[in-house]
């Protein structure tokens, strides 16, 4: 039996485990920048920058990866992989703020993706389908009773935000026309403003024409599944009234999306398209925005949870997170048992929990709420 006893630590309160260990109190927070490491993904850097970045890095002992070619210049652009402590990443973008060839905005920008903070607590969006072909409940609430109903058993149950959607956009849904999208939305929206309902409403759509209409008429935030690629008014309307947006990555329309989707890299080219689609929303003054990975629209199941097991990647977008996992069919569930996909649903929600994702879009909210309440996040 050996003297010594070994065991990993997982934890990522290093600071707490300094004070266990009896290290010194008053330099226990400073010293846990030195435990703590992260690895940044940076692109589309000159051979210039790549070089100065790899010796800076190696400087303060961390280290660079680039393009084999930098060294000789041989190449026009190179990705490059940033990886070492929190304090020596610091370190590295304070050198670089008084180096040329713009790396002072890239010491800036390793900066703000350092001092990044996560939501304390999960907020839930329930789900209000007001559609006669929804997957999981269509034409449960198309009544506008039913739909009043729900709504008030949503916002009971623990829903932070409403999300209503008068379109299925299942895979193979037909497009519903905005003008019956509208017809759809009417009671719903004028009972919640009847009843000074103050949970905020959001409006599933991809139509500008809806947008203006809900936005017009209470709700708060478009949830447009397009991310904008349906119809390329819609952000403008959000800006009109300076609302707010879910903007979320789909591949393909409804009724082609899942026609054998490919990807060469599916995390990254969610995120970079993500990326593309919040910057063209901030060109037009949008500023609560919130990012959506599209779990289930045009996806393979494997490319489904590869986005869901590195979601903490998509945190650098610097925007609150959403995930719609809900009863779909990632979790393998081809009978209509919506009880038995709720704890399914379950199990996919407790990890992302524990990374802190800002939002789950769910249809049991009560569930989820008791979930929420339980887990322990330290």
């Amino acid at each position: 039996m050996t003297d010594f006893l070994i065991k990993e630590l997982v934890n990522n309160d290093i600071e707490s485990e300094l004070h266990k260990i009896g290290f010194d109190e008053g330099y226990c927070f400073k010293a846990s920048e030195k435990f703590r490491y992260k690895n940044l993904k940076i692109f589309n850097l000159t051979p210039e920058q790549a070089n100065i970045l790899k010796q800076t890095a190696l400087s303060v002992g961390a280290d660079c990866g680039t393009h084999r070619e930098v060294i000789r210049g041989n190449i026009e652009k190179s990705n490059a992989i940033l990886g070492g402590s929190f304090s020596q990443l610091k370190k590295i973008a304070d050198k670089l703020k008084f180096q040329p060839f713009k790396l002072k905005y890239l010491g800036e920008e390793i900066s703000n993706t350092l001092n990044q903070k996560r939501t304390q607590k999960t907020k839930l969006v329930g789900i209000l389908n007001i559609t006669p072909d929804s997957f999981s409940d269509g034409g449960k609430y198309i009544e506008p009773t039913n739909a009043q109903k729900h709504l008030v058993e949503l916002i009971q149950d623990g829903a932070d935000i409403i999300d209503i959607g008068a379109e299925s956009t299942r895979p193979g849904a037909n497009e519903v026309e905005p003008t019956e999208q509208i017809e759809r939305l009417k009671p719903i929206l004028s009972f919640i403003q009847k009843e000074n309902i103050k949970t905020p409403i959001s409006i599933d759509t991809r139509s500008s024409v809806v947008a203006d209409f809900v936005l017009n008429n209470g709700a708060a935030i478009i949830n447009d599944v397009s991310g904008f690629d349906y119809d390329n008014k819609l952000a403008e309307v959000v800006s009109k009234y300076n609302a707010g947006v879910i903007i979320q990555h789909s591949l393909g329309t409804p009724q082609n999306m899942q026609d054998n989707p490919k990807y060469e890299d599916v995390v990254e080219e969610v995120y970079l398209s993500l990326k593309n689609k919040i910057d063209y929303a901030e060109s037009l003054g949008l500023k609560n925005i919130i990012a959506d990975v599209g779990i289930g629209f045009g996806k393979a199941k494997e490319d489904n949870y590869k986005l869901l097991n590195r979601i903490e990647e998509f945190y650098s977008l610097n925007y609150p997170i959403m995930i719609g996992a809900s009863r779909k069919s990632l979790l393998g569930i081809k009978e209509d048992n919506n009880e038995l996909k709720d704890v399914l649903t379950l199990a996919i929600s407790y990890p992302l929990i524990l990374k802190r994702v800002d939002y789950l879009r769910v249809h049991n909210v009560k569930l989820h709420k008791i979930l929420l309440d339980n887990c322990l996040i330290g």
